[in-house]
């Protein structure tokens, strides 16, 4: 990576996002290697092959700009993370749904940091992540959509004329009275399949996991999760529109563990903050007052069960400490 930014110092937001992207990024890494011991479509295989290069990329990239700059490399996750002999426990389909799913996340991960960011080198990389990850989700889309698994939004009727709202009503209108408005319908949708694509893997971990502690936390989750779909699903019902469907078929029976708890336990964490961002974005584009209220009381939640996550991960040592600011009171206060 070309090196031409001078004697220009990393700033907290260049340095965190790229320590975050590297823990991910490592993960991402062991969970790939793993996929690709069982696919057995080529398609599949070819995409999560792609997958798996470009987050090895990105882990080594960040491992030559931490080195130069003399910042600690984080342990992130390693071959100690993954058994790879380990049996199938999800189906092909479901890689599909996963690795799009992914590149969702790291769409919106790497549009966030964008715009923080101003050394060249950095946002020379963090721009390339972002068309790369951008052309991956076509690509997904496409083969979801050439295989018949695409599931798609709702479909509404095309507006024929212009119409202004007259009522302040419509701002706050509750309990079913307005009809949902095209944004509200994409954004319960996609949260009932990120909710559905985290139960599945809730399910599936839960059938693997070693510790008991972090097997109750799970399928806490995946209770968490079924409770927001239907409270999702029957805003789509009220108006007679479809509600996705479960992705739960798609897991094996295997008992025999992939993944260490530590992964477990960060990937099911890594997915409750994106559901917390999700849930916060959605509520800035809603107009009607009960599905707010409805989202701000199921943020609320997801929040305490994102906290007893990390909570857990303290307890086991498994959460490294990002970057922080110099504490300046502690500095002073020294003989």
């Amino acid at each position: 990576m070309e090196n031409n930014h001078g004697n220009i110092q990393l700033t907290a937001a260049e340095m965190s996002y790229l320590w975050s992207s590297y823990i991910g990024d490592s993960m991402a890494v062991c969970v790939f290697k793993y996929f690709l011991e069982h696919i057995e479509d080529d398609e599949i295989k070819t995409v999560v092959s792609h997958a798996l290069e470009l987050s090895q990329q990105h882990v080594e990239i960040i491992e030559e700009i931490f080195s130069k700059e003399d910042i600690q490399i984080p342990q992130g996750f390693t071959e100690q993370d993954v058994n790879l002999r380990a049996k199938r426990l999800f189906s092909d389909k479901f890689y599909l749904y996963y690795v799009k799913n992914m590149a969702k996340g790291g769409l919106v991960m790497y549009a966030r940091a964008t715009p923080n960011i101003f050394r060249q080198d950095i946002l020379s990389f963090y721009s390339k992540c972002l068309t790369s990850t951008l052309e991956l989700n076509n690509v997904v889309t496409q083969i979801l959509l050439e295989k018949g698994l695409a599931v798609r939004p709702p479909t509404i009727p095309f507006p024929k004329k212009l119409e202004f709202v007259h009522k302040q009503s419509f701002l706050l209108e509750g309990l079913g009275k307005r009809p949902l408005s095209g944004i509200e319908i994409a954004d319960i949708y996609a949260n009932i399949q990120t909710n559905h694509l985290g139960t599945s893997i809730a399910m599936g971990f839960s059938q693997v996991i070693q510790s008991k502690k972090v097997r109750s936390y799970i399928l806490r989750g995946k209770d968490i999760s079924m409770k927001h779909i239907k409270v999702f699903s029957d805003y789509l019902a009220n108006h007679s529109l479809p509600v996705p469907m479960t992705f739960d078929q798609e897991i094996s029976e295997s008992t025999e563990s992939p993944f260490s708890d530590k992964l477990m336990l960060y990937h099911f964490g890594l997915m409750s903050y994106a559901g917390i961002g999700n849930y916060g974005a959605a509520i800035s584009q809603s107009q009607r007052s009960d599905l707010v209220l409805d989202y701000s009381r199921l943020l609320t939640e997801v929040m305490k069960f994102a906290e007893d996550g990390v909570n857990m991960m303290i307890a086991n040592e498994w959460l490294e400490q990002p970057p922080l600011a110099a504490d300046r009171k502690e500095l002073s206060s020294k003989d």
